[in-house]
C-alpha cells in the first residue's frame, strides 16, 4: 500500500486562531525584531523590517485577518516568507512547531469561515487538540500587498 505525501508546515498562532505554512516557503523566524512604521501605508502594514540590508515589508496577520488589535506589551513574532522571488514578513503572535502532516488530512475550509479569512486560507487539517489553517501565502501577497500605500 502506498503512503500518502507528507507536508511539513511551520506553525504559528494568531489571536485564537492555529496557521501553517509550508516549510519551504519560511525562510526565517525572528523574534524583537524593530519595525520601522511606514506614514500613510495601508492598514495591514505594520512597517518595514531590515533583514541584514534587504528591506523587506511586515504585514500584520491580525489586520489581513480581521481581527481585534494586539493586546498592548504583547511582543510580537515575525516569519519571513519567500514566495517565488519576493520575500514579506507577517506580524504573529506566537511561533509554533514544524508539524508533518500527510495529504489525506487535508480538507476544504469550512462555510463558518468568511471574510476576508476564507481567502487567506489555502485548506484545513484536524489535529487531535486543534484545527491547523493552512495559509495561503499567494492569497496574501494578492493584489499587491508588498505596496506599502
Amino acid at each position: 500500500m502506498l503512503s500518502s505525501a507528507q507536508n511539513q508546515y511551520a506553525t504559528f498562532s494568531v489571536g485564537d486562531l492555529f496557521f501553517g505554512i509550508e516549510v519551504l516557503q519560511t525562510q526565517e523566524l525572528l523574534r524583537n525584531q524593530e519595525i520601522t512604521r511606514v506614514p500613510l501605508a495601508r492598514p495591514e502594514v505594520e512597517g518595514l523590517i531590515n533583514l541584514r540590508g534587504q528591506i523587506v515589508t511586515a504585514l500584520d496577520m491580525r489586520r489581513l485577518l480581521e481581527l481585534e488589535p494586539r493586546p498592548a506589551g504583547q511582543p510580537a513574532m515575525i516569519i519571513v516568507v519567500r514566495v517565488d522571488d519576493s520575500a514579506v514578513s507577517l506580524v504573529v503572535d506566537q511561533i509554533g512547531d514544524v508539524i508533518s502532516l500527510s495529504s489525506d488530512q487535508h480538507e476544504a475550509a469550512p462555510p463558518t469561515i468568511s471574510g476576508r479569512q476564507k481567502e487567506l486560507i489555502r485548506c484545513v487539517c484536524k489535529l487531535d487538540d486543534r484545527l491547523l489553517l493552512v495559509l495561503n501565502t499567494e492569497s496574501v501577497l494578492k493584489g499587491s500587498p508588498l505596496r506599502i500605500m
